[in-house]
């Protein structure tokens, strides 16, 4: 499947029904496309079993309820979702959408509890996020743009309105030729990249910024879990940016990022080195499990 994303075969499920693909569209006067009131989940399927598919379905709603969207469908019937597109496309290794956002109604201020809240599922192929960044190590630019406070936004949520200052550091970060950019809080800790979590290894221990402004990833919460089980020390704390010179190696992680390798963040460069690339390896056979 390849071309513009709204002109691909297929079908999406909108609404408790499959849709052919080039049909599944809203309303210019949706609330979600002029204030943000959006939610969504990220996932991939490996040989036809969507990883941790229940872990984003339950997430999904939280985050729903964090923006004041109450989705009006269950973990139960998000699963069933994602289970009939699946098969209906007839893909094994996919990336699998779940979206759900407040559609066109009776209101269109800022207020929008009139509106109905719409969801739909879509799934397609989509290889390695970071290309061939996944073996040779991504280069990553320092973002301009910092991770707000928890109470300017609802930073534990993934909805839609919290990556616009993501997109626009990626951009800049790809016109100067990188993959992608850190992020510091507004404290000036080491926050995340744009889409993915980050991790670095100092004397065979892992450190990883604390998640308390910018979301906990499920790939994140998976990854500590297989470093604790090789007996490997994990950090999470606090992280200024001038520690980042005292690091060895460093990776990002995220469902479409998976685990992918960093080899310089700006001044900084880091050795695609064992623990990075055993914990990809080992990643790639847990999720294939």
């Amino acid at each position: 499947m390849g071309g513009a994303y709204d002109d691909r075969d297929g079908v999406i499920w909108m609404d408790g029904q499959l849709v052919p693909w080039r049909d599944a569209k809203v309303h210019v006067l949706t609330h979600a496309l002029h204030y943000g009131s959006s939610v969504f989940e990220g996932e991939r399927a490996y040989g036809g079993r969507i990883f941790r598919s229940r872990d984003h379905s339950e997430r999904l709603l939280a985050s729903g309820r964090a923006i004041d969207v109450t989705i009006p469908w269950s973990v139960d019937q998000i699963e069933a979702a994602k289970e009939q597109v699946m098969h209906a496309s007839g893909l094994s290794d996919a990336y699998v959408r779940a979206v759900a956002w407040r559609g066109s109604g009776e209101d269109m201020g800022v207020a929008s509890a009139r509106n109905p809240v719409r969801l739909a599922v879509a799934a397609w192929e989509w290889g390695a996020y970071y290309g061939d960044a996944k073996t040779k190590g991504a280069r990553l630019d320092l973002s301009a743009w910092r991770r707000p406070s928890p109470e300017t936004i609802p930073s534990h949520a993934k909805a839609a309105g919290l990556y616009m200052i993501c997109t626009m550091s990626k951009h800049a970060a790809e016109a100067k030729g990188c993959s992608d950019a850190l992020m510091l809080d507004y404290r000036g800790y080491v926050a995340e990249a744009t889409g993915a979590n980050v991790f670095f290894v100092r004397d065979g221990e892992v450190h990883t910024p604390l998640p308390d402004c910018f979301l906990n990833g499920i790939t994140r919460q998976t990854v500590i879990e297989l470093l604790k089980e090789r007996g490997v020390s994990v950090h999470e704390r606090h992280i200024m940016p001038e520690e980042l010179e005292g690091f060895e190696q460093c990776w990002l992680t995220g469902t479409a990022a998976e685990v992918t390798p960093v080899g310089e963040i700006g001044p900084w460069r880091f050795e695609v080195g064992a623990l990075t690339r055993e914990i990809a390896e080992s990643y790639e056979r847990l999720v294939r499990a």
